[in-house]
């Protein structure tokens, strides 16, 4: 039996560094049981990969729309992206 996936690459832009924003993403994503990476940019936004059921994924993208109390989210941007992280391999911060 074959599980649909989907993964996309989601850029999050405002008040997101520093405020907690990348540790809110690493957990909120754990916790939906989404595959894939979270990493803060130079330019001030966070970039993360999500992957698993499509709608989690959506739901994840959903809740990035508000992301950690101290954030201030002005825009999530995503893209669908072929290299779908491997099921079970979880979702980590990057550094």
């Amino acid at each position: 039996m074959t599980t649909e996936r989907r993964a996309v690459r989601a850029r999050i832009w405002g008040r997101v560094q520093g405020v907690g924003y990348r540790d809110w993403t690493e957990r909120t994503a754990r916790s939906h049981g989404l595959d894939g990476w979270v990493r803060n940019m130079s330019d001030g936004s966070v970039e993360a990969v999500f992957s698993g059921p499509p709608a989690t994924v959506e739901r994840m993208l959903s809740d990035c729309r508000g992301g950690s109390p101290a954030a201030r989210v002005s825009a999530v941007d995503s893209q669908d992206v072929a290299e779908v992280p491997p099921a079970g391999s979880g979702f980590r911060a990057r550094y």
